[in-house]
């Protein structure tokens, strides 16, 4: 009788464990919908995604690799104006003073930049920065380029270096030009001494300079500031705008999303990946709701510098996870923003000095060798989609149409798959991480206007445009050969995972079905015919 019952006793515990591992695995293979009505519009679609895009520093940009970089990027992904750090440092040539302490100014590196940026139409964000030695204070220096980062020993010569390079721009490209660009004042001054040995107090003195010998050139050309660091110091220079009658035109700042330190161009200290839903975002519309409060609510916001980890050696950056990332955060900020410039769109960046491996976790969007990285694709699919977006309950995909009723799907799973703090970045995303099943998405939209229609499927995913897993699978070599580079761009060159012919009738709802993965972006491309 024991037996029976000990036997019973089994079976039940057997059954029960059964029945959790069935629902558990129906749980893993959940169905994730996404209903669409066609005929229901949410408002034109807010591109402040591809407002504004990164580069290392301007001196770079006299490079041919990174101009054609640049070309690509641009055609692909829409950027509008790009910004980057050393406009003023001695490599460009700006700034020196005669025996006897008279400026002389010298624009003629900033010219075959700026004039190539015009010839691909791109608009410049203008930092103000770094400090030309000749102007400078003391001989503190960032980064193996040497960015000269002291305060001015003469804040007049200093405005009016500023006054005679907005007039430059002025002659040479017309106010009515350059009325639609940004004028930003320095970088980081938060990081002292990284970035900036004065105090805040130095830094708004120099802000003042700033913005008044811009303004004086033209008072509709924009200047802002402070270009912080973690959001930091923005209602400290609003009010000090607003006490000190200081124009003002837009508040920027910065965010990444890892929790602990900064400044790191070697990767040595190790980063590691924040696990708060809304790491960066959260920043983002605490920002928006400072302007929102405060006695200029009416100040655009613009987020100058972003990404998912603020050093150019973290291995996220190259991996499948920051496609997937990139759209999440982007979502989540919605229109608190007036841009989130994306830090930045290639490898051929220099903080460190030049890199020695192909895939080193630098922040470009391409690498130096112009291989498209996951991050890549995600603006190239935003840019894809049409000016009018769909009402969407779902809140990780975007759904959009165009004029000619085609109609584009941008789907993703974010899933924080980081193990914690015990390991950093440069450890997890250094390997082969494969990715989980999430289940099943399935797309249904209604009200399609008949007619026949191509259908494309482009997939961001593990082994999927996933050129970092390409790269380990043909042994990380540390020099990559012209054969080589050409066969991971091969096969990580967004062909379409499925293409199909669907005919849609009156009445009768589009519907498509697809496993999802963790991590995997999805782009629907639904082209009437």
């Amino acid at each position: 009788m024991k037996r029976i019952c000990l036997f019973l006793f089994t079976c039940s515990i057997m059954s029960l464990v059964y029945a959790q591992s069935e629902t558990k695995h129906k749980a893993e293979i959940s169905e994730r919908v996404i209903n669409i009505d066609f005929s229901r519009e949410a408002g034109p679609l807010n591109k402040m995604f591809n407002e504004c895009v990164g580069a290392g520093r301007a001196n770079e940009g006299l490079r041919a690799d990174w101009q054609q970089q640049l070309t690509y990027v641009k055609k692909e992904c829409g950027f509008r104006y790009i910004r980057m750090h050393g406009l003023l440092t001695d490599d460009m040539g700006v700034y020196k003073e005669d025996r006897n302490g008279n400026p002389q100014y010298n624009y003629m590196y900033v010219d075959v930049l700026f004039d190539f940026l015009q010839s691909i139409g791109l608009k410049p964000f203008v930092e103000l920065g770094f400090m030309p030695s000749a102007l400078a204070s003391g001989n503190k220096t960032i980064f193996w380029w040497q960015g000269n980062v002291t305060p001015p020993k003469d804040y007049e010569k200093w405005e009016a270096l500023i006054r005679n390079l907005t007039q430059h721009f002025t002659e040479r490209y017309g106010a009515d030009e350059v009325k639609t660009w940004y004028f930003e004042v320095w970088n980081e001054p938060n990081l002292s001494p990284g970035f900036w040995t004065g105090t805040q107090e130095e830094y708004f003195k120099l802000y003042e300079y700033s913005a008044k010998a811009v303004k004086s050139v033209h008072p509709e050309y924009r200047i802002g500031g402070p270009a912080t660091a973690g959001a930091a110091w923005e209602p400290e220079l609003i009010d000090f705008c607003v006490k000190n009658d200081v124009p003002i035109d837009f508040i920027s700042t910065h965010a990444y999303g890892v929790n602990q330190g900064y400044l790191d161009e070697y990767g040595n200290s190790g980063t590691v990946l924040a696990p708060q839903e809304f790491a960066v975002s959260g920043d983002v519309l605490r920002s928006k709701d400072e302007i929102t409060h405060s006695p200029m609510p009416g100040l655009e916001l613009h987020y100058t510098e972003w990404s998912a980890s603020y050093t150019p050696s973290d291995p996220i950056h190259d991996s499948y996870h920051e496609a997937a990332y990139i759209l999440q955060k982007i979502k989540q900020v919605g229109t608190a923003a007036n841009s989130m410039s994306y830090w930045v769109f290639t490898d051929i960046f220099e903080e460190s000095a030049p890199r020695f491996e192909p895939f080193h976790g630098g922040f470009g969007l391409l690498t130096i060798q112009g291989i498209n990285k996951p991050a890549f694709y995600a603006y190239q699919f935003l840019n894809r989609l049409g000016n009018i977006e769909l009402t969407n309950n779902d809140p990780t995909s975007l759904v959009c149409k165009d004029s000619e009723s085609n109609i584009q799907v941008l789907a993703w799973d974010y899933t924080y798959t980081h193990p914690g703090d015990s390991v950093n970045n440069q450890e997890y995303y250094n390997q082969d991480l494969p990715s989980k099943p999430k289940g099943k998405l399935k797309i249904n939209i209604s009200n399609i206007p008949e007619g026949t229609y191509s259908l494309e499927v482009i997939k961001v995913g593990y082994h999927c445009n996933d050129a970092y897993s390409t790269y380990l699978s043909i042994g990380k070599p540390a020099q990559l050969s012209k054969v080589q580079v050409e066969q991971i761009k091969k096969q990580n060159d967004g062909s379409p995972l499925l293409k199909d012919i669907i005919p849609v009738k009156a009445g009768i709802p589009f519907m498509k079905e697809m496993d999802i993965h963790e991590n995997d972006v999805l782009f629907f491309n639904l082209i009437r015919l």
